[in-house]
């Protein structure tokens, strides 16, 4: 279907500006003209030779128009004896072009594969009227109606995708151009439908056709709908347009007459075109088919189908089938046709009226993403031309990926995986080959994406293709049918021209080949394999080879070559073996010119790392070699790719992958390297950056189950390779592996609210996972079996598991520690069909169905209780069938429908009563084998089955004849079936994971309720039920196109009522029942518009007076409460509507927490030194408007975490305004600038959302409000700042009103749908604006004493804007108003009149901020850019009217940030502002300058470590964004930042002062990965990169003279490294098993504690264990001093999991350790290493979870997960706590002089100052870059 901006129709010569010819352009003898007929001007094209005079559309044929709409609209007049041309080329869904042409030059109609030639002929017709002044024959004005769609699917059976271009030749005149995906009749005004009630489309006013008063359309113009017969066209509309035979035109009648050539299968009822040429009197007759037409002989059967194209049954009649077009034969069911032909994705039909119908839009499904690589193989990876795009195998799918944009792109046809890819050179043929027998080779357009050729090989099994340089040989290397190697070569110059693809030459040989390579020239080649190194050389139609001298290397195993790329031809060849040695062979003579072999990296027991060589010794096992002018890339066994120059002399470069590398690949730039897996991993290392890039991850073995996370557009699977993996659906990219060990999982499922995921596993372990630690929360072996399937209530609080041993365990999931609840055996059958819908939930978390105690009943439970409830024999319901029918898998239908559907074995689908248990539909041969899975979208309109390697999606499964279209893709059977979260895509795995996008919006009224159901609607559906059931009966159901021009609302406006009271009793929702009249009890809305004038409900000041609501869409009424202080029960309604999450980035997401306040906090005294807040790093890049600044005042605030941050951006100084208990979502500044008000989201323990009222001379909080029942989405005060209004998110839909004046609330309502923003007029505070779905409410405050009185008007946007979200709203000069939407595009209304009157596109995504003032307009969006707009001209638009046209908005300046807008303030001119984005930074952006300058910025993600530079002029911090950022400890600024891509940077440390003196710089980094990588701050670069673990490390220290690297990982290994080499020259294991949480190290007297060395150091792991060390480096001893272990606490005292094992050395007693968060009780504990025990013990509030010691002063700070920081003076034997952080305090850290602690709480940095007098100055200090002398 269209774009929304291209409906209901586009004007193709506006939109592409034809007048400016800058997207357009004109050739010859083309001016514009004046026609005295249409009386407007038109072009004129003229010229003897048509190729020479001509407009064309766009201006290059690089681009591409993109008009996606069905019917294209011509309306021209060709010249009197002169002929004409139209051109236009098609673009079609498998990316073939097609021209398809018109022209009076055309005698005969004639088609090729890519060419449709239509002649458009005049035929004289008799007259029985003469009419004066009638126009010369054949040369009226014409409006020539194309259905593009139904052309290209009769002619060429293919499917329409877009128009690309358009080039209209001499000699004609043309008024303009139109597209629509609606059926227009020209000569039928919208007056006459309106007045007739006729059931056509009449032609828009802007297309029409004048027509002077008195006369008929007919008599002056000519109407051509071709062809006639068109589904979209219904044949009521083609009879009225017609005349009877007789009647007609006097002169030529113009007619298309397709001609059907020798060969060609053209209908006779489906090609003959409808000329509508006379006047409009319904004929009796069907038309008779031109004489001109020869009959063709049709077989009954496709007689009938023809019959039935009219009809609207969507039965494809192939009239033209091209034998390079590839099809697939599918068996689709008994009630299919056999016959039926699919395409890729194209659906497979059959005949029979009773099979189930099809549907529109076909298809109805696109896919739209693929994760995974390889199948047959993961060798075949393949670079473009350009390097831009990447071309690899998935299964039975082929797949470009555009590594920039991660765009994928499609080649669809393989029925079985790939075996084999070539690319030639110029990227312009893509040849592969699939494994299955017969072994066919499909040739692909690889620009275009189309087929060109598909034939069989002689080859039974192909192994590998290979491209000649030019693209005219491709040569296949295979086994025969008798096993031997068989070599073809392939000639393919002239298959882009429409030839055939040709043997050249095949070939046997006994010898073996495991690689081909052919050279540039076309016709030498070369092979290699066990013991063979052959060079060959095409000659004729002869294949000859003669073998290579490899002397002493004759028995090695050679496994891959390549030759050089030499201008003057090949004269090296580079061959691999898997001994580890290269081969460089001399191909003019045949001899091997040098061999050298490749060492491992380290020997066998040694943990010295070596780089590595060519030399003699044990080589390693090379799989790939790829060679460029320069580099030689090797890809080997060991997981390593590697870079070699040419004369091999040193490795430049090398990655180590997590598997063996299989292929390598360098780019034809040379600056990037391609490599694959045996893992399934598919990346590429850029040689320019030096950084590693992964572009795809895989499972290596068929997905057994999927589950998708509600929360985030998460996916998780798990597969038969024992893995477990989490990807994210936007980007596909992997983001999890919880891969267990040992383990085989086979069922998963996500929490719906927490970040958890549940995993059964074969052994009947169930395992609760926590995403956000990744690690394992929970582990249950309730099961002896192995599990088959998970289920969680959609509301949480109960896990269900079942086992192939028929138990059934029910699990508490409410808390993140889910308990076993009851587990019941016998109750799940033990011998079922395999499925992934072994168990269902219904949607409102109440019933339980599973497949038992029998494969023959099916039973329904209770969630609560499992009680059984219902219990269906299926073998019953069939009882005339011949066998036991079983059940296979089980789906309960959307709420509130209780239906359950259950698949059998017999291939049905059966739909359940829940109550009764009867059968209310049956669907029969659903699958040639058993449903497997199910899926049913939430708005019960498509329901998704799964079968062997198809899918199916049926259109309303409910009804008696649901229609169904059948997907094919996967090479292996589906195992399962799932809609996403927001119901926009379909998932099907199996072989590997697909991603359909659903191309129509599903979040429609359901069905049931339009046709006749008698479910009411809830009460915030009612009034929409009857507005949807009107715009149906004029759209259409199921978006088909509409029958009629959408017209105005003739309905009153729909009133909000505001404050009105439930009557008692009540539950608290005001129920609206129309007064005159009884209300009927089928009616399907339930609650009806009240009739008669608008009204209005009022609220006084002293309580409410009853008044009367409206039952529209807007008048549902909520009571409103006063509340100024926060109380227990929540001023909500008793009954609480969840709302979807709108399509909008607008509302405001709080970042999970897993920690929360305490309930009680008891503070203790004051110790006399107490922190000061001294600076935040940080920005609310969640948040929404959560940024203020007035440039008139300076006055600048912003939101980090639940602080309010105002800065001075003079001085840098802040000041912080605490209070909120969570993240504050927005803030509003009153116009005076004295107040600030602030909202926070509500937390586990609040119940409602707080706004706080600040007075900004002050700081302090005047006022705590308390209403909105979750987040705040927009605060604002009215001009006057008298009031205040505050709007609840999409989970909250209120609207609530206070005064300034006492901050008591004035009114609030209860919205019916989401609303996006909300904003106070200028200058008047009596009208207020609201945005939301497709629609502005204006509203109206008039108060009358104590009384006030709010009425509200509802404008929709035009049909032109299209159905969008609302997002953002700003007013402009009086009386403008613009709004922006999801879709792009700004909106511009006349407050006055509430309309909208101008439009125009305004970005790629949805707009969330605009800002206006004077002539500007500011406009921010999620694509990142920020624009400014003149919109001088728009008052004068206002006045035009419809006439307005968007050219006159200009944009001057655009700029692109690091992230989507979400917050700006501009001064007066909107010259200059600040800008906050997602990304957590505030930017100070000048227009006048041009230029963009971070204020703010801070880590995006989790914190993870702080360490200080030694002279404390910096500071350093890493974070799981993996960036190391340096900052200024004197400003906070940002200085330096080192950023590594696609890892986690989880420690970090500064390498402190080497023998008092500075030194150089130096940041020791872990990641994720393993690797350790040191930067050098003072040189801004990465000195060195280690990877002294296989796992994440988790801890780094330097020594104290900085000479040596101590790195502790997850795993427990402890490695000792060298930080000038790289060596890591020790490893110590001894805490195995447990992960490293802390690494210390100090200096110590060489004979102190009884043990040598000059260094003393420790290490803390999780299972309460710290040892400490005694270490000579530089002797390579290190002895154990000391080793301490404790009892851990019990889980239910540390609220469910351990806390971190913390130790530090006291800085002020050489002999103390102070720990934490060992043993059973919450304290510090103070340890003697020379007593060897525990001589104090501080008392805790809580566990600590982190820990630092002042090394100036007797200080201990400690963080704790309840978001509280506790400062201990152990002098004093005082202690303070400290609040303010918004997450558990899991960093702190003091600086080297005691000045300042800084804190971390997830990706907040909070700065203390320290006023201890024991401060000490730092030792050494330089100044900042200063390289030590």
């Amino acid at each position: 279907m269209a774009g929304v901006w291209q409906q209901p129709y586009l004007n193709v010569f506006r939109h592409f500006k034809l007048d400016e010819w800058k997207r357009s352009t004109k050739e010859g003898d083309v001016a514009l003209v004046m026609d005295k007929t249409l009386r407007s001007t038109v072009y004129q094209i003229w010229g003897p030779v048509s190729a020479g005079n001509y407009i064309q559309l766009p201006k290059t044929s690089t681009r591409s128009l993109g008009l996606t709409g069905r019917y294209l609209y011509v309306l021209f007049r060709p010249l009197p004896a002169k002929h004409f041309v139209i051109h236009l080329d098609v673009s079609t869904e498998d990316s073939q072009v097609i021209r398809v042409s018109f022209s009076n030059l055309f005698k005969e109609f004639r088609s090729t594969a890519t060419w449709l030639q239509f002649p458009f002929i005049c035929e004289a017709k008799s007259s029985r009227r003469t009419i004066v002044g009638t126009t010369s024959p054949g040369t009226q004005w014409t409006c020539l109606q194309l259905d593009l769609q139904d052309i290209l699917l009769l002619y060429l059976n293919r499917r329409y995708r877009y128009l690309k271009s358009i080039r209209l030749c001499a000699s004609l005149l043309v008024r303009n151009l139109y597209t629509s995906d609606l059926c227009f009749d020209p000569a039928v005004t919208v007056t006459e439908a309106r007045r007739n009630k006729l059931a056509v489309t009449p032609m828009p006013r802007e297309m029409a056709f004048p027509v002077p008063k008195g006369e008929c359309w007919h008599d002056r113009y000519v109407h051509i709908r071709f062809p006639s017969d068109s589904p979209g066209a219904p044949r009521e509309l083609g009879r009225k347009s017609r005349s009877p035979p007789e009647a007609g035109l006097p002169g030529p009648v113009p007619q298309l007459l397709p001609r059907v050539v020798a060969g060609s299968r053209a209908l006779q009822d489906s090609v003959s075109p409808m000329v509508q040429t006379s006047s409009p009197i319904a004929s009796c007759r069907a038309p008779s088919v031109p004489a001109r037409l020869p009959e063709v002989s049709l077989s009954r059967e496709l007689l009938e189908a023809s019959a039935q194209v009219g009809a609207g049954d969507s039965v494809n009649v192939f009239a033209h089938t091209p034998a390079v077009v590839p099809s697939v034969l599918e068996n689709v069911g008994s009630q299919e046709a056999a016959s039926s032909k699919q395409n890729g994705q194209e659906m497979a039909r059959g005949k029979n009226p009773s099979h189930p119908r099809s549907f529109l839009p076909d298809p109805i499904l696109r896919l739209k993403g693929v994760i995974g690589f390889g199948g047959q193989s993961t060798r075949w990876a393949l670079w473009t031309k350009d390097g831009a795009t990447v071309v690899y195998p998935c299964h039975a799918v082929i797949v470009a990926l555009q590594i920039d944009t991660g765009e994928q792109r499609f080649f669809l046809g393989h029925t079985d995986k790939v075996s084999a890819l070539a690319l030639d050179r110029s990227s312009l043929l893509l040849a592969s080959a699939q494994a299955q027998l017969p072994c066919m080779v499909w040739l692909w357009d690889f620009q275009m994406g189309g087929c060109l050729s598909m034939f069989q090989s002689p080859v039974h099994a192909i192994c590998s293709l290979s491209f000649s340089d030019s693209g005219a040989v491709l040569c296949g290397v295979g086994k025969d049918g008798h096993g031997r190697t068989m070599v073809v070569a392939w000639g393919t110059d002239r298959v882009g021209l429409g030839g055939e693809v040709a043997v050249l030459a095949k070939a046997n040989t006994d010898t073996d080949i495991q690689s081909w390579t052919v050279a540039s020239d076309d016709t030498r080649m070369a092979s290699c394999g066990r013991g063979s190194v052959r060079l060959w050389r095409l000659r004729g139609r002869a294949l000859r080879s003669c073998p290579v001298d490899l002397g002493e290397h004759h028995t090695l195993h050679f496994t891959d070559l390549a030759f050089d790329s030499g201008q003057d031809g090949p004269r090296t060849l580079y061959v691999c073996s898997r001994s580890g040695h290269i081969l460089e062979v001399d191909v003019q003579h045949m001899a091997v010119r040098h061999a050298r072999l490749l060492l491992p990296t380290r020997p066998t027991g040694s943990l010295h790392q070596q780089k590595p060589t060519f030399t003699s010794g044990p080589g390693v096992a090379i799989s790939s070699v790829s060679v460029s002018p320069t580099l030689c890339a090797v890809g080997s066994e060991d997981r390593y790719l590697r870079l070699w120059p040419l004369d091999f002399s040193a490795v430049l470069l090398e990655a180590e992958h997590e598997g063996p590398v299989n292929s390598v690949h360098i780019s034809p730039d040379g600056q990037r390297v391609l490599s694959t897996t045996s893992m399934g991993h598919l990346g590429f290392l850029d040689t320019v950056s030096r950084e590693y890039r992964m572009l795809v991850r895989s499972h290596t073995a068929s997905v057994l189950a999927c589950a998708t996370q509600p929360v985030s557009r998460r996916l998780a699977t798990v597969a038969q390779d024992n893995t477990v993996c989490i990807w994210d659906l936007a980007t596909l990219q992997q983001l999890y592996d919880l891969t267990p060990l040992d383990e085989a999982p086979c069922a998963v499922a996500f929490h719906p609210t927490q970040q958890t995921l549940f995993c059964g596993f074969r052994s009947g372990a169930v395992r609760s996972f926590s995403l956000t630690t990744s690690d394992v929360l929970v582990e249950h072996r309730q099961h002896r079996g192995a599990v088959t399937g998970l289920a969680v209530t959609p509301d949480g609080s109960f896990l269900f598991s079942a086992c192939d041993r028929g138990a059934l365990a029910q699990y508490d999931c409410a808390a993140p520690q889910c308990s076993v609840l009851r587990v019941a055996g016998n109750m799940v059958c033990q011998d079922a069909w395999p499925s992934p819908n072994t168990l269902a939930v219904s949607g409102d978390s109440h019933l339980l169905a599973f497949v038992g105690p029998s494969k023959y009943t099916v039973t329904v439970v209770g969630t609560v209780s499992l009680d059984e409830l219902l219990r269906v024999d299926i073998s019953a319901l069939d009882s005339a069938g011949s066998h036991l029918d079983s059940a296979v898998a089980v789906c309960f239908g959307p709420q509130p429908t209780s239906h359950l559907l259950v698949s059998t074995l017999s291939t049905k689908v059966l739909m359940l009563d829940v109550t009764s248990g009867r059968s209310v539909r049956e669907l029969s041969g659903v699958h040639p084998v058993a449903c497997s899975s199910l899926a049913f979208s939430k708005d019960a309109c498509l329901l998704v089955t799964a079968s062997d390697r198809a899918i199916k999606v049926w259109d309303s499964p409910t009804q008696a004849r649901p229609g169904c279209q059948v997907y094919i893709g996967h090479s292996e059977p589906v195992q399962g079936v799932a809609f996403t979260p927001d119901q926009q895509q379909v998932l099907s795995v199996g072989d590997t994971v697909f991603i359909w996008d659903v191309l129509f919006c599903s979040e429609r009224t359901p069905r049931g309720s339009i046709r006749g159901s008698a479910r009411a609607p809830s009460v915030c559906e009612a009034g929409s039920a009857t507005g949807q059931q009107e715009e149906d009966s004029v759209s259409g159901a199921c978006g088909l196109p509409r029958r009629q021009v959408p017209m105005p609302s003739q309905a009153r406006l729909p009133q909000l009522a505001v404050g009105a009271t439930p009557s008692e009793g009540s539950d608290g929702m005001s129920s609206v029942l129309d007064d005159e009249g009884p209300s009927e009890d089928d009616s399907p809305t339930g609650l009806r518009q009240a009739p008669g004038a608008a009204v209005l409900v009022e609220k006084g000041a002293g309580g409410d007076r009853p008044g009367r609501t409206t039952g529209g869409p807007w008048g549902l009424g909520k009571p409103a409460c006063s509340h100024s202080q926060p109380s227990a029960s929540s001023p909500r309604d008793a009954v609480d509507l969840p709302t979807a999450r709108p399509d909008s980035y607008k509302h405001f997401v709080a970042c999970f927490k897993a920690s929360q306040f305490p309930r009680s906090i008891s503070f203790p005294p004051a110790s006399g030194r107490p922190l000061r807040l001294k600076a935040v790093v940080g920005y609310n890049g969640n948040g929404r408007a959560n940024m203020v600044w007035r440039p008139d005042t300076g006055f600048f605030a912003y939101t980090c975490g639940g602080l309010v941050v105002v800065e001075d951006l003079h001085s840098g100084s802040q000041q912080h305004w605490l209070g909120h208990p969570e993240e504050v979502s927005t803030l509003a500044l009153s116009h005076d600038a004295q107040v600030l008000a602030s909202a926070s989201g509500r937390g586990r323990e609040v119940t409602c959302c707080q706004i706080r009222i600040w007075d900004v001379f002050t700081g302090t909080c005047r006022r705590l409000l308390s209403h909105h029942g979750s987040a705040v989405q927009a605060l604002a005060f009215s001009p006057d700042d008298r009031l205040l209004i505050t709007l609840g998110d999409y989970g909250d839909r209120t609207l609530a009103l206070w005064s300034t004046a006492t901050y008591e609330l004035v009114t609030s309502t209860r919205l019916p749908e989401p609303v996006h923003g909300v904003a106070f007029g200028p200058g008047d505070a009596a009208r207020l604006t609201c945005v939301g779905r497709g629609a502005v409410t204006f509203w109206l405050l008039q108060q009358r004493g104590a009384d006030i009185h709010l009425q509200a008007h509802r404008a929709s946007l035009p049909v032109e804007v299209g159905a969008s979200e609302l997002t953002a709203l700003c007013f402009g000069t009086a009386p403008l108003l613009y709004c922006g939407s999801n879709a792009g595009q700004i909106c511009v209304w006349d407050t006055c009149s509430s309309r909208c009157f101008l439009a125009w596109e305004a970005d790629d995504g949805e707009i969330g901020v605009l800002l206006c003032a004077g002539m500007r307009l500011v406009s921010g969006s999620n694509t990142r850019r920020l624009r400014l707009w003149d919109v001088g001209a728009v008052p004068e638009l206002r006045l035009k009217g419809s006439g307005a046209r968007s050219s006159a908005v200009l944009l001057e300046r655009e700029l692109t940030l690091d992230g989507a807008i979400v917050s700006a303030a501009f001064d007066d001119r909107i010259d200059m502002g600040i800008v906050g984005t997602t990304a957590g930074t505030l930017w100070y952006v000048s227009w006048a300058q041009g230029i963009s300058t971070r204020l703010v910025s801070g880590h995006r993600s989790k914190v993870n470590e702080v360490a200080f530079s030694p002279d404390e002029s910096h500071c350093a911090t890493c974070g799981e964004d993996g960036s190391v950022r340096v900052w200024s400890l004197a400003s906070m600024e940002l200085v330096i930042q080192f950023q590594v891509l696609n890892q986690s940077c989880l420690c970090l440390a500064w390498s402190p002062p080497s023998h008092g003196r500075l030194g150089r710089q130096r940041l020791a980094a872990g990641y994720g990965d393993g690797a350790l990588r040191v930067f050098s701050v003072s040189r801004t670069e990465m000195e060195l990169k280690m990877h002294p673990h296989p796992s994440a490390l988790t801890a780094v220290a330097f020594t104290a003279d900085g000479q040596t690297i101590l790195s502790g990982d997850k795993d427990g290994l402890v490695a000792v490294s060298h930080p000038r080499t790289g060596m890591t020259f020790r490893v110590l294991r001894d805490h195995q098993g447990a992960a490293i949480s802390a690494i210390q190290t100090r200096s110590k007297e060489y004979g102190d504690f009884g043990v040598p060395g000059a260094d003393l150091w420790l290490a803390a792991s999780g299972d309460q264990r710290v040892s400490v060390w005694a270490a000579d480096w530089l002797e390579d001893r290190c002895e154990l001093v000391d080793w301490l272990s404790f009892p851990a606490p019990a889980p239910a005292e540390a609220s469910g999991c351990l806390p971190p094992s913390l130790a530090a050395f006291c800085p002020w007693d050489g002999d103390l350790l102070v720990c934490a968060g060992l043993g059973p009780r919450e304290e510090l504990l103070l340890y003697s290493l020379r007593q060897k025990q525990v001589v104090e013990t501080v008392p805790l509030p809580f566990f600590a979870v982190s820990l630092s010691l002042s090394p100036g002063a007797h200080l201990v700070a400690v963080g704790f997960a309840e978001r509280l920081l506790r400062l201990v003076d152990c002098e004093s034997g005082t202690a303070q706590d400290f609040a303010g952080h918004g997450d558990s305090v899991h960093l702190c850290r003091f600086s080297p002089s005691t000045r300042l602690l800084l804190t971390a709480a997830h990706n907040e940095i909070l700065v203390w100052e320290v006023p201890a007098a024991e401060a000490q100055e730092p030792q050494c200090r330089v100044s900042w870059g200063e390289s030590p002398r």
